[in-house]
């Protein structure tokens, strides 16, 4: 690892701050009216990361990208419209092609050099703070080395393929005859075309990724897997097996190799469909949790409570979020009135807390991943105070490396304790109670306390964080009937809680 800062350790429960590297170091040369790349960030800009208690930043969109990409990303009329509706003044320049359409696995020319990025990687650690860095196993761009040194690596059809699904595949004249490359594909959707589709059935195609992730080892701390469980020897089977019906298995699953190769890398899978605890067995650090975003979104709130009784193992390796390039906007999605509940939940549950550039200050206008510049917005000076906040509480040692335990809820009069998702954190010198009402109407519930309840000491002080109220219950009503709570709509509690003397 190229870096003269000793690597910092891994908080438990780390915080992660993804930033978009084009639109960022644009926005940054605008503000300090110069040209800014990787070499010559702000000292200021990694102190305020550093400051607001980030512990890994995930430079999204570091990697060369296709220009083949960016000229399908140019002409497409669905594109354009995105960009219309949001970045209308765009121009041509300002479509710079996918970040996941990769051309080589080296930092992009606007951005700098090796040498510029293991810079980063110096003023990272020496803030105590990790790097994450990209890495798409399914496919690359369409004009990526391999196309033309390796075609093998990729998965390749037939004529007759070709012909009955012309949009999965891309002919290539060679000699002596045509080669019918894939395009990427999920199952469920169609494929990208701006992508050719890597062939985890051939061992050196596999053999070479773990290459490419030794190398780029060297200048990060860690990688986010795109997609990461379309590789999974299934799901590739499952994909596939119309193009390769002779379809060998592998001895094992290309995951376990890789994080076996690099046991002290931080390795993140975006992942979807139940797989997030087979990903984990195969050794990555931490998974998405799609599923409880969508519960926040979609479902009432004994789903989301349902969603929080798993076992807390594979809850500390979930990555929890509100938003990220490929989600809308959480200020647009949630709204002020209910983002308090849902920053708060994805705030202060165990696991991996994601954050998007942008996500702080509430913006509300998702930038399409193709372009490199997003739409000046005003700060929501609300929104931002929320955040600075929260960061601030959970940043004590308590929200870290310390012990999570869901409680249980009791009615008070009605049935508006089902909407209160109640939880703590304790550790020997402090204890935080985290209640959220996760529905549109006042809630009222007694949180269950008897089982926790250190010592039958005569009283207990709750001081609420987010608020500065203070609360004082006895020991005795504590233990016979619980804490009692009246929530506003999308309100939340953080109690800092000690004893009365």
């Amino acid at each position: 690892m190229n870096t003269s800062s000793p690597r910092p350790s891994l908080r438990t429960h780390p915080h992660l701050y993804e930033i978009p590297t084009w639109v960022w170091l644009g926005e940054l040369s605008r503000k300090y009216g110069r040209l800014i790349r990787l070499g010559n960030v702000p000292d200021q800009e990694w102190d305020t990361l550093a400051a607001k208690g980030f512990d890994c930043i995930w430079l999204m969109g570091m990697w060369q990208r296709s220009q083949a990409s960016r000229s399908i990303a140019t002409a497409d009329a669905e594109l354009r419209k995105d960009y219309d509706r949001t970045l209308p003044d765009w121009k041509p320049t300002d479509v710079v092609g996918s970040p996941y359409a990769i051309h080589a696995y080296r930092p992009d020319s606007s951005f700098g050099t090796w040498a510029d990025l293991d810079h980063v990687l110096d003023q990272l650690h020496h803030r105590g703070m990790k790097l994450i860095l990209d890495f798409v196993p399914n496919h690359t761009g369409l004009d990526h080395d391999w196309v033309s040194s390796h075609p093998e690596f990729y998965i390749q059809g037939t004529a007759r393929d070709y012909e009955n699904s012309p949009s999965d595949f891309l002919p290539i004249e060679r000699q002596p005859h045509t080669q019918y490359l894939a395009h990427g594909k999920d199952p469920y959707f169609p494929p990208w075309t701006d992508t050719l589709q890597l062939n985890y059935a051939h061992e050196p195609t596999r053999q070479a990724l773990l290459q490419k992730l030794q190398h780029i080892a060297q200048h990060c701390d860690g990688v986010r897997c795109d997609m990461a469980m379309l590789v999974l020897n299934n799901v590739f089977k499952n994909t596939w097996a119309h193009v390769l019906p002779e379809y060998p298995t592998p001895a094992q699953e290309f995951w376990a190799e890789a994080t076996h190769m690099l046991p002290e890398f931080i390795w993140i899978a975006e992942v979807y469909w139940d797989l997030e605890w087979e990903l984990q067995q195969l050794g990555f650090d931490f998974t998405y949790d799609k599923r409880l975003y969508d519960r926040f979104r979609h479902s009432p709130p004994q789903d989301i409570a349902l969603h929080l009784t798993a076992d807390v193992a594979y809850q500390n390796r979930l990555v929890r979020f509100l938003e990220n390039h490929d989600e809308p906007r959480s200020a647009k999605t949630f709204g002020i009135e209910r983002l308090p509940a849902f920053v708060t939940l994805a705030g202060t549950l165990p696991g991996m807390r994601m954050y998007f550039q942008g996500q702080l200050e509430g913006a509300k206008i998702r930038t399409p991943v193709q372009l490199g510049r997003r739409r000046d917005e005003s700060i929501n000076q609300d929104i931002m105070t929320l955040y600075e906040r929260l960061l601030l509480i959970t940043n004590e040692e308590v929200f870290h490396n310390r012990e999570w335990r869901l409680l249980s809820t009791r009615p008070a009069g009605n049935e508006t304790f089902q909407n209160l998702i109640a939880y703590q954190w304790q550790s020997s010198t402090a204890w935080k109670i985290v209640i959220v009402n996760v529905s549109d109407v006042l809630s009222q519930g007694h949180v269950e306390l008897s089982e926790v309840l250190p010592s039958s000491y005569r009283g207990y002080c709750f001081v609420d964080q987010l608020t500065r109220k203070r609360f004082t219950y006895a020991y005795g009503l504590l233990a016979k009937q619980g804490l009692p709570i009246l929530l506003d709509p999308f309100s939340a509690h953080i109690f800092d809680v000690s004893i009365e003397t």
